[in-house]
């Protein structure tokens, strides 16, 4: 077998090192026989798409380049049989870089969560500024514990344990909104202008239940800051990978996972920082009897207001 082109090679060898070490079920195999030409990134993994000079004028400098060409496109199988052509996305997510992986919802646009410079490039390419909020995909509870407060637990004065609650619907189509701790970058939860920042420090946390995107996860040292992937005139979300490429390409986003078109449901997103686990978006995830609608809760807090007057 010919020998692989020494500046792919290296590309690979931070991420082959760290699966040598840390192996993981999801882990990218290290073995496993592939087709030639497989560190070449042959056109049968990616396709590389031209920009358009003309487009570029507001866009969002892109930091990856190959060659003269621009945003690199790789197509895996939803049923996660062919992990290894995740390898330079990976590399890439390392490197700081902005782009699009499935999820077991809708698309998201995903960095690194510790470099700062890109979480500006993801609020560049997605059109929205410091005053929203930003979302961390994570790759196990430990994660959900080192950047939050955490789900309760209980106590012996009957407060009821949501966390065993939790554990049952997670890896899901929920996003849970819960205090954030120091460790969480206030470039995700900074509102306004100014250099202050919300006295609430909260933050959307999620394990999606989708093979791509746990086999990408699980080969990070961090979580991914996300944020859903919209038409850019318009509050709705794109499930055509095919599309958000050719309209996110030209902003700059360095790379797109493609798994397949997905579903026009985003997660149910239920807010952990009140009296009641609270839904205030109804989406792909199932109301269940330890979690009250908005309006259930606003009515709960009038009736108690109510008796307490």
């Amino acid at each position: 077998m010919a020998a692989a082109d020494p500046a792919t090679a290296a590309s690979f060898s931070r991420l082959s090192f760290r699966r040598a070490v840390c192996p993981s079920p999801l882990r990218l195999p290290l073995s496993r026989t592939s087709p030639p030409g497989r560190l070449r990134v042959s056109s049968t993994v990616v396709a590389l798409h031209k920009r358009n000079p003309k487009r570029l004028k507001y866009a969002a400098e892109r930091q990856f380049k190959r060659g003269d060409t621009g945003m690199l496109r790789v197509k895996v199988e939803p049923s996660g049989e062919d992990f290894w052509k995740l390898d330079p996305v990976i590399d890439l997510i390392n490197r700081g870089a902005v782009g699009v992986i499935p999820t077991d919802t809708v698309y998201s646009i995903v960095c690194d969560l510790s470099n700062n410079e890109s979480i500006e490039r993801l609020r560049r390419v997605k059109g929205i500024g410091d005053s929203k909020p930003l979302s961390i995909l994570c790759r196990s509870l430990r994660d959900i514990d080192t950047y939050t407060t955490g789900f309760p637990r209980g106590t012996n004065q009957g407060q009821a344990n949501i966390f065993r609650a939790v554990k049952r619907v997670i890896p899901g189509p929920y996003t849970f909104i819960l205090p954030a701790t120091k460790q969480f970058p206030k470039q995700c939860i900074r509102h306004g202008s100014s250099t202050r920042y919300a006295k609430r420090r909260q933050v959307g946390v999620r394990i999606p239940d989708d093979p791509i995107c746990q086999a990408i996860l699980q080969n990070l040292d961090e979580p991914l800051i996300c944020t859903s992937v919209k038409y850019l005139s318009e509050d709705e979300w794109i499930l055509d990978p095919v599309i958000i490429a050719d309209l996110y390409e030209p902003l700059g986003l360095d790379f797109i996972v493609d798994g397949g078109p997905r579903i026009a449901d985003p997660s149910t997103v239920v807010d952990m920082t009140g009296t009641n686990p609270t839904i205030i978006r109804q989406g792909k995830g199932p109301k269940l009897e330890w979690m009250v609608a908005e309006d259930e809760e606003e009515e709960a807090q009038s009736t108690f207001s109510f008796k307490a007057a």
